[in-house]
C-alpha cells in the first residue's frame, strides 16, 4: 500500500513531463523590469498595480505590484509586443507602449518610469498601502513586517509577537490559535534549529532586521508537509538581487540586546551572490523564581519549599552566503548555506526547605548551580528549477542537508545549612548533555495546469534524521576528592526517524465565483532507536493518509469567504523524546520519553475577510480535535522529587473564534488589532486517574502607527495574553507593551531610532499552578525585561533594487497562486 500511494504521483510526474515535451521544446521566456517613480518628489510609488497587455489583442498576460522602492519585476513572458499599463489612486494612468521581446533579447529594462499625482482624497490614496500589512490568500495570511520599527534591535520572537493569530511568551515559545504544535520554516525550509525541538532559542538567532514578511498557514494543503497540527508559520528573510553591487549596515545598542548585521549583494546579468552576517549579545539580567508544593504520601504531608535568584545572559553569531544562476530564461540554480550558533550562561541561587515527617526529614539547604551551553548548526540547500512556455508549468528538484550540534553543562553545588544536623545533604553533581541532529531532505516537485481552470501540482519528499544525544551524569566523593560517573545516568541515546512523503492537490478554478483547492497527502513514517549500553532496540512504524480541502467564494472585488478542512501530524520532537534526565535541580527533574506516539488532528475553519477603503478585516471560526495529544505530565516520587515527562494523554477539542482588522484615519494614523477566543476540553489519563478539563482563554493585541512630517514615525504596540490552561492547570496571564520612533536620513538611505520595551514596569511575572491525585504546586518566575535601544541603518552602493525570479526553496512547497479572478479571488 505504502508502495503504490508513492508511484502515483511519480508516474503523474513522468507522464505530465512527456506531455509537455512537444516538438521543437520549450521557447524561450524573458523578464520586462523598471521603476516607478513620483514626478514632483521623485520619490518610489510603492503598492502601484502593473498590467502588461499583448499588443495586438489587448488581453492582459501578467501583472505584478511595485515594491517598497517603486521597482517591478514581470518573469517568464513569451517573446512578442506588449504594452504595459501602471496605475495608482492618486497618480494618472501610465502607459508605456512597443515594448518588444525577442529570442535574442529576452530581456527588457524599462529604467525609471514616472508618474503624475493627481488630487483625490487622502483616506483613497491609503487604500492600497495599508492593504499591505496584511495579506489574506486562500490557504495563508501574510503579515509585511519589514516597516514595523518597533521590532528594531530585536529578534524573530518580537516580530512573531505582531502577527495576527499568533501569541508569544517571554521565554520565546510560540503558539498559533493556543497551541504550541507547528512547524516553522524558514524561507520555506525546514531546519534541524527547529526540529531539534528548542524553538524559543532558535527564533533568538534571527535578527528582527531581516525579516521581510510572515506566513501564517492554518490549512495547509495537500503540497504542504503535513508536520504541524495547529498550522505552519513561514519566516520570509529579506534577500533582493541588483545589477551592481550594494549594501547595508545596521547597528542597534541597549539596555538588554545589542546587535550588528551586514548584508552585501552582487549582481551581473543572470548571476548573484549575496551575504549576511550579523552577531548579539544580550546584557546578563536578573530572574526570581519562588516553589511550593505539597504533597501526601502514606497519610502524612510532605512540603517543599524554594526560592532562588539567577543571573543570565544569551549571545549567538549567524552567516549565510547565498548564489543564483539563470542558465537561460526557464532553466536556473539556486544555492545557499547559512552557520548560526546560539548561547547561555546562567548562574542560580536557591535557597529550600524540605519537610517530610513520613521519612522522618526536616532538611534546610542552599543550592548554586552554573549552567553553559551552546548550540551551532548550518543549512546547506540546492535547487533547480525548469519552467516551461505555458504560464505556471514547472518542475523542479530540491536537496537540502542540515545539522545542528549541542552541548551543555550543568554543574552544582548544595550544601546543609545546618551541617551537623545533615550532612547527607552536601551534594556536588555534574551533568551534561552533547548532541547532533543530522537530517537529509530531497525533494521533487511538478505544476502541470492543463487550462486556466485547472493545475495539478504534485510530487515526493523524503526526509532522514540521525539524532544522537550523548549524556553523562558525575557525583562528587568527597572522600576521594574527585568526580565519579554515575553509570545509570550515563549513556548515548541513538534515535531515527524517515519520513517518506507523497502528495497531489489540484487547484481549480470553478466559474468567477468559486476556487477549490484539494488534495491528499501520504506520509510513512519509520521511527528506531537505542541505547549504547543495552542491545535492545525499539522501533515503531505507521502512514497517514492526510486529506485537504479548501473552498472559496469571491463575494466582491475585495472580499471573499472561506471553508476549509485539513488532517495535520504531530511528530515527536528531540526535546520530547530525549531521555536526558535535566538535573539542574534534583528534586523537580524532567526528561523525554522515546516510545511516543504521534498526534492527529482533525480541523476545519470558516473564514471571511473584506478591504473597503482603507479598511481590512478578517474573521474565522475554528474547531481542531487532537488525539494522543503529547502533553508534560507531573508526578511527585516516592523520594520526594517532581517527575516531568512527555505522554500522549488522550484528546483535545478547541472551538474558536479570531479577527484582526486595520483602519487608517486620514494620512497620519493607521490602528491594526486582532482578538482570538476559544474554549478548550482536554481529557485523558493522568497517572491512572481518568482527568478532564474545560476551560476559556483569549488573547488580543493593538498596533499605531503615526506618520509625521520630515519622515519622522512613530508605532506604539501591545498584547494581552489571558491564563493558558492545561490539563492538569494553568500559567498565568501576561502583557507587554512597547514603543518605537525613526527618522529617515539622507534620502532615505539610512534611519536612525530608538525603541522601548515594558516602559512602565521593569519585570514580567508568570505564575503557574498545577496539581495531581496526591499533590498540589504552585510556582512564579519573574525576570528583568524592560529595556531601551537606539537603531541605526545605513544603505550603499546603487540603491536601485530589482527583484529577481523566486529564488525560494522548493524544499518548502510554494504557496498556490492567488490572482486575478482565479481561486484566491
Amino acid at each position: 500500500m505504502k508502495k503504490s500511494y508513492l508511484l502515483l504521483p511519480l508516474l503523474l510526474c513522468c507522464f505530465s513531463l512527456l506531455h509537455a515535451q512537444r516538438p521543437g521544446g520549450p521557447s524561450i521566456t524573458g523578464k520586462i523590469t523598471g521603476t516607478v517613480l513620483d514626478t514632483s518628489s521623485n520619490v518610489p510609488v510603492e503598492f502601484a498595480t502593473v498590467v502588461l497587455k499583448d499588443a495586438k489583442t489587448d488581453k492582459e498576460v501578467n501583472g505584478t505590484l511595485t515594491d517598497a522602492d517603486g521597482n517591478f519585476k514581470l518573469t517568464e513572458i513569451p517573446t512578442g509586443t506588449y504594452t504595459l499599463v501602471l496605475s495608482f489612486i492618486g497618480y494618472e494612468t501610465k502607459t508605456v507602449s512597443g515594448i518588444e521581446l525577442t529570442p535574442r533579447k529576452p530581456d527588457e529594462d524599462l529604467g525609471v518610469i514616472y508618474m503624475s499625482s493627481t488630487s483625490v482624497t487622502l483616506e483613497e490614496v491609503e487604500v492600497k498601502g495599508e492593504a499591505s500589512a496584511f495579506e489574506n490568500r486562500i490557504d495563508k495570511l501574510v503579515y509585511n513586517a519589514d516597516k514595523d520599527i518597533t521590532t528594531l534591535g530585536g529578534d524573530a520572537t518580537d516580530v512573531l509577537q505582531r502577527v495576527p493569530l499568533l501569541s508569544v511568551d517571554v521565554e520565546g515559545n510560540v503558539s498559533l490559535r493556543g497551541s504550541s504544535n507547528i512547524q516553522v520554516l524558514i524561507n520555506g525550509k525546514p531546519s534541524t534549529i527547529f526540529t531539534s525541538g528548542d524553538l524559543a532559542n532558535a527564533l533568538r538567532t534571527i535578527p528582527a532586521d531581516q525579516i521581510k514578511s510572515v506566513e501564517v498557514i492554518t490549512t495547509p494543503s495537500a503540497k504542504y508537509d503535513g508536520e504541524g497540527t495547529a498550522g505552519i508559520i513561514n519566516i520570509i528573510t529579506k534577500k533582493k538581487s541588483i545589477d551592481g553591487f550594494t549594501g547595508s549596515v545596521s547597528l542597534s545598542a541597549g539596555t538588554r540586546t545589542n546587535r550588528g548585521s551586514l548584508n552585501l549583494n552582487y549582481a551581473k546579468g543572470r548571476f548573484g551572490l549575496n551575504f549576511n552576517g550579523s552577531g548579539w549579545y544580550n546584557i546578563p539580567r536578573k530572574s526570581f523564581t519562588e516553589f511550593f508544593r505539597e504533597d501526601v504520601i502514606e497519610g502524612e504531608s510532605r512540603i517543599l519549599d524554594q526560592n532562588g535568584e539567577g543571573r543570565s545572559n544569551f549571545f549567538g553569531p549567524r552567516f549565510s552566503l547565498g548564489a543564483f544562476y539563470d542558465i537561460n530564461a526557464y532553466n536556473s540554480l539556486n544555492t545557499s548555506i547559512n552557520f548560526r550558533g546560539f548561547g547561555r550562561n546562567n548562574d542560580q541561587t536557591t535557597i529550600a526547605r524540605y519537610v517530610a515527617p513520613v521519612q522522618d526529614l526536616n532538611q534546610y539547604y542552599e543550592r548554586i548551580s552554573e549552567t553553559s551551553a551552546f548550540r551551532s548548526g548550518f543549512d546547506w540547500t540546492t535547487d533547480y528549477r525548469k519552467t516551461f512556455q505555458k504560464p505556471e508549468q514547472e518542475f523542479s528538484v530540491a536537496f537540502q542537508v542540515s545539522g545542528d550540534y549541542s552541548n551543555s553543562v550543568n554543574d552544582f553545588d548544595q550544601r546543609d545549612t545546618f551541617p551537623d544536623v545533615n550532612p547527607v545533604l552536601d551534594i556536588r553533581n555534574r551533568n551534561s548533555n552533547d548532541g547532533i541532529n543530522l537530517e537529509y531532505t530531497g525533494q521533487v516537485d511538478y505544476v502541470h495546469p492543463f487550462s486556466d481552470q485547472f493545475k495539478l501540482e504534485t510530487g515526493l519528499k523524503t526526509i532522514i534524521r540521525r539524532i544522537e544525544s550523548d549524556f553523562e551524569s558525575e557525583l562528587f566523593d568527597f572522600d576521594r576528592d574527585e568526580f565519579v560517573t554515575l553509570p545509570n545516568q550515563t549513556d548515548v541515546f541513538f534515535y531515527n526517524q524517515d519520513v517518506y512523503a507523497a502528495y497531489a492537490s489540484v487547484n481549480w478554478k470553478l466559474g468567477e465565483k468559486y476556487g477549490l483547492v484539494a488534495g491528499a497527502r501520504y506520509e510513512f513514517t519509520d521511527i528506531s532507536g537505542r541505547f549504547e549500553t543495552d542491545p535492545t532496540r525499539f522501533s515503531n512504524n505507521y502512514g497517514n493518509f492526510l486529506p485537504s480541502i479548501i473552498l472559496n467564494r469571491k463575494l466582491s472585488q475585495f472580499s471573499n469567504i472561506k471553508i476549509a478542512y485539513n488532517q495535520r501530524i504531530q511528530r515527536p520532537s528531540l526535546r520530547t523524546v530525549n531521555p536526558y534526565v535535566d538535573l539542574s535541580d534534583p528534586r523537580d527533574i524532567r526528561f523525554g520519553n522515546p516510545l511516543l506516539d504521534p498526534e492527529l488532528t482533525h480541523q476545519t475553519e470558516l473564514s471571511y475577510n473584506n478591504f473597503v477603503k482603507g479598511w481590512v478585516f478578517n474573521g474565522s471560526v475554528y474547531y481542531r480535535h487532537t488525539k494522543d495529544e503529547i502533553d508534560p505530565i507531573t508526578t511527585v516520587d516516592s523520594i520526594g522529587r517532581t517527575v516531568t515527562t512527555f505522554q500522549n494523554i488522550g484528546r483535545n477539542d478547541v472551538v474558536g473564534i479570531n479577527f484582526f482588522t486595520s483602519y487608517t484615519i486620514k494620512k497620519f494614523l493607521t490602528l491594526r488589532g486582532g482578538m482570538d477566543v476559544q474554549n478548550i476540553t482536554a481529557a485523558g489519563l493522568v497517572g491512572d486517574v481518568e482527568t478532564r478539563r474545560n476551560a476559556w482563554e483569549w488573547r488580543a493585541n493593538l498596533n499605531a502607527t503615526f506618520k509625521l512630517p520630515k519622515d519622522f514615525k512613530i508605532e506604539l504596540f501591545g498584547f494581552y495574553n489571558s491564563p493558558r490552561q492545561s490539563l492538569q492547570g494553568s500559567r498565568g496571564a501576561y502583557s507587554q507593551v512597547s514603543i518605537g520612533a525613526a527618522k529617515d536620513l539622507w534620502n532615505k538611505r539610512g534611519s536612525i531610532g530608538f525603541s522601548v520595551i515594558q516602559p512602565f514596569s521593569n519585570t514580567l511575572s508568570f505564575p503557574r499552578n498545577i496539581s495531581g491525585p496526591d499533590f498540589t504546586q504552585r510556582s512564579d518566575f519573574e525576570i528583568e525585561i524592560r529595556s531601551f535601544n537606539l537603531n541605526f541603518s545605513y544603505r550603499f552602493g546603487k540603491l536601485d533594487f530589482k527583484d529577481r525570479r523566486s529564488r525560494r526553496s522548493k524544499i518548502n512547497n510554494d504557496d498556490i497562486q492567488n490572482g486575478g479572478g482565479g481561486i484566491g479571488g
